[in-house]
């Protein structure tokens, strides 16, 4: 076993050690989560109205935003003091009715669990209608509450777009912990890929969905990740401005959603800091601290690090 790996287990050991007991309850936080929708895995940006549920628990997605990114064309008429919507593509055909559950879609009606609405200006329809009216395979995804459409194969980061850039402005902060620095074989990493949480979900060496903030009923700060994994996750570490802290996840707080993804769990601060780096206050750090979330392991020729986007000013 490598050095950088006996490592890795040793403060994995410690960590687990020091852990909480406290089992966090994803079903009831994911309930305030925003509803996302991923058309062949990547989000839609909506810039004003959001999907939601109504009170009978339906999703309602805007239709306009969601026909455009197909490549669909969305027109309004208003006759007789009723707005009618039409989307149109090359296969289909939707003609409806504001406050009404029914649709015509190819020319044959469809009725539907909730009426169309008109909210903030923007047409909202029941998820069903978009499977059914433009021919598109729709899941939902109760656990990060997120309306899959289309292929939900994830695209690894390198493929998004994304370059790897020198490693050298992160270099002194990633390297107070100089295993960081090289990868499962131990030959030095030059490069890091820098990414948003937006730009998630992602592929790494695992499929990273979400990346969340949490906190226990005892007030202990977590950072929550949801990844698809038949065993664990790997390990994250958070740089600030001084240096970096890692962290393996928690396996007593593990959970399996029961979809082939697991919600698993770091500690913002750790007693390993003070116990391998000699780090005293360590419990003073808070996740508004941290610059920068990188992913240990994860890649072989750069460093994955997501911007932090609830670093403090």
């Amino acid at each position: 076993m490598s050095m950088k790996k006996w490592m890795l287990s040793l403060t994995a050991v410690t960590l687990l050690w020091g852990a909480t007991s406290t089992i966090p309850t994803t079903e009831a936080a994911s309930s305030t989560k925003p509803i996302e929708v991923l058309l062949n895995a990547k989000k839609i940006q909506f810039p004003d109205a959001k999907p939601f549920q109504d009170s009978n628990d339906y999703v309602m997605v805007p239709i306009r935003f969601v026909s455009e990114a197909l490549g669909a064309k969305v027109g309004w008429e208003k006759t007789g003091g009723q707005l009618a919507v039409s989307i149109k593509n090359d296969a289909h055909a939707v003609n409806m009715t504001v406050g009404q559950n029914t649709a015509t879609v190819d020319g044959q009606t469809k009725t539907y669990e909730t009426k169309i609405i008109l909210k903030q200006n923007r047409t909202f329809v029941p998820l069903r209608l978009v499977s059914e009216g433009l021919g598109q395979t729709v899941e939902w995804d109760k656990v990060s509450r997120w309306v899959w459409i289309g292929k939900k194969e994830i695209a690894a980061l390198e493929d998004t777009g994304h370059k790897a850039v020198s490693i050298e402005p992160y270099k002194k902060e990633i390297g107070t912990i100089p295993a960081l620095l090289s990868n499962s074989a131990d030959e030095p990493y030059n490069k890091v890929m820098i990414f948003k949480r937006s730009d998630l979900p992602i592929k790494l060496l695992r499929d990273v969905y979400s990346v969340e903030p949490y906190t226990s009923s005892k007030g202990v700060p977590y950072l929550e990740m949801r990844v698809k994994t038949k065993s664990t996750a790997g390990s994250v570490f958070f740089i600030t401005k001084n240096d970096s802290r890692l962290r393996p996840p928690l396996r007593s707080m593990t959970q399996d959603n029961g979809d082939g993804t697991k919600m698993v769990y770091y500690p913002i601060y750790s007693s390993a800091d003070e116990l391998f780096h000699g780090v005293k206050n360590y419990k003073s750090l808070k996740l508004q601290d941290i610059e920068y979330i990188g992913f240990d392991l994860a890649a072989k020729d750069y460093i994955p690090l997501m911007l932090n986007p609830w670093k403090g000013n």
